[in-house]
């Protein structure tokens, strides 16, 4: 699919809050280097040679003293905001300065792998969709269910209809503020912005997508996530 087919316009908020303790870094793990870039640098490339992307939101720690000092910060189409404790604030911060616009997409700062034709896809939805989807995958691993407490299998858990959900995620703006909101409300417990949609009984679409999409959250991933960049730059001849 062409990336410069012309859909609704849309803003993209990038979750950049975390602190990524289980990477064992110095720093927060988006701001490791791979393949001569950060890898939320990756992750908002993509974003920004989409033409259909008016602007990013990045929200980042109140206390983060990387970002400024990275050249992609000064891309004019790029916004800051401190995000809060859960990714659940952090959304609700940057959608409270997001411009009007239909469409919201939520991306993770730790997945620098996406590729454009995914991206595309689905923005595409934005032509037809009144509740937008996500990127996921099939579930090929076989998944057991532990004994509650204790690392012994308690059942093994059936693949049919498992999806493993990816971002970005694509939804329209007011229709996710008001999903969030009653979710804050009614204290519930969320992984990603899709729950809220499901919570409030709205079923969002599922686009299935690459699987190397990978979130970057234990140190081996790096590896594989610089494996997968520096095929795609061989490829695009970079």
């Amino acid at each position: 699919m062409n990336h410069l087919i012309s859909y609704s316009k849309t803003i993209a908020i990038v979750a950049a809050a975390g602190t990524g303790r289980r990477m064992q870094s110095v720093c927060p793990k988006q701001y490791l280097r791979i393949c001569g870039k950060t890898i939320l640098e990756h992750s908002l490339i993509v974003l920004l040679n989409n033409p259909n992307i008016q602007q990013i939101i990045v929200a980042i720690h109140p206390e983060d003293t990387y970002f400024n000092s990275l050249s992609i910060a000064r891309d004019l189409r790029i916004t800051t905001v401190y995000g809060g404790i859960s990714r659940t604030d952090s959304v609700i911060a940057a959608l409270k300065i997001a411009p009007s616009t239909p469409w919201v997409l939520i991306h993770d700062a730790a997945r620098p792998c996406l590729y454009p034709e995914d991206l595309c896809r689905l923005l595409a939805l934005t032509s037809y969709s009144q509740v937008g989807g996500i990127l996921a995958a099939p579930v090929n691993d076989t998944i057991k269910y532990s004994i509650l407490g204790a690392n012994y299998i308690s059942h093994t858990v059936s693949r049919n209809n498992l999806w493993q959900a990816f971002t970005p995620q694509l939804f329209p703006l007011k229709l996710l503020q008001t999903c969030l909101n009653r979710v804050i409300n009614e204290k519930k417990n969320i992984n990603d912005e899709a729950t809220a949609l499901e919570f409030c009984g709205f079923y969002p679409e599922i686009l299935h997508g690459r699987r190397d999409n990978l979130k970057i959250t234990e140190p081996e991933d790096l590896a594989l996530a610089e494996l997968y960049i520096t095929e795609r730059y061989k490829k695009l001849g970079i």
